[in-house]
């Protein structure tokens, strides 16, 4: 398997950040680690294994990133205000930054011009981020995978709200996107898949919320649900992905 470290400077962050790249060609994938992850995780945790006959073949290459959660979502104690727009600076860095060196990058593999979008993947807080990119970007995310996550801010902000918050939390965005927003158009033309198991540490709750309002608004999204024996730990997840990956790359 091809594997490349990048060390690049972020000017949204203000600091270095790493990331390593897994295959030689095929979609993109961005893989966001789990709460606090480092971009070292994928390959620590055994997804390069399961991964493997896709990204060997040549049909994905895997971008893994680092999490900024302890400084954001992690740090309880801090300030609110301040953490959830140094949260917004690492959606910039993603949006702003890796989507666009993830796209050269996929181009120059491939041979292909124009823009691949990115599929988003994630377990646990990293399915959280993934989320709210594929749902907050169609533009540049059209492919989800998301695992264990909970899809509300207050996860990471408690009580505490305000607009960039808000911005984040997908079950509150949802609930008021409009019935003829152009967005819901975009969802619709990819794939899309959140699962969550009904075991030990998991917390289907908001799991079920986004199903019920992707139903309302009309949002086409595979939202499954595992059964009570299916635990929130890496060993459900590799068979989580060994499971959904034919269909979202089909």
């Amino acid at each position: 398997m091809q594997t490349q470290y990048f060390k690049q400077y972020s000017p949204a962050l203000g600091r270095d950040m790493e990331c390593k790249v897994y295959g030689h060609a095929g979609r993109p994938v961005l893989f966001i680690p789990c709460q606090d992850g480092r971009f070292f995780d994928f390959e620590s945790f055994h997804m390069t294994d399961t991964w493997a006959p896709w990204i060997e073949s040549g049909q994905v290459m895997v971008f893994s990133i680092d999490t900024m959660d302890k400084e954001t979502w992690s740090d309880k104690g801090g300030d609110p205000y301040w953490r959830a727009r140094r949260h917004e600076q690492w959606m910039r860095y993603i949006t702003d930054e890796m989507v666009p060196f993830i796209r050269d990058m996929t181009n120059r593999c491939n041979g292909w011009t124009g823009f691949p979008g990115v599929m988003a993947f994630g377990c646990s807080l990293g399915a959280t981020h993934a989320v709210n990119l594929y749902f907050r970007r169609p533009d540049l995310f059209d492919g989800l995978l998301a695992l264990s996550g909970i899809y509300t801010a207050s996860y990471g902000f408690d009580g505490y709200m305000d607009d960039v918050v808000y911005l984040n939390s997908p079950v509150d965005y949802l609930a008021n996107l409009p019935a003829d927003h152009p967005f819901i158009g975009q969802y619709n033309q990819h794939k899309g898949v959140i699962c969550v198991g009904q075991g030990a540490w998991e917390q289907p709750e908001t799991t079920r919320r986004v199903q019920q309002l992707c139903q309302e608004k009309g949002i086409q999204l595979w939202v499954d649900f595992w059964g009570w024996d299916v635990n929130h730990d890496w060993p459900w997840w590799h068979k989580q992905v060994a499971y959904f990956l034919p269909y979202l790359l089909g």
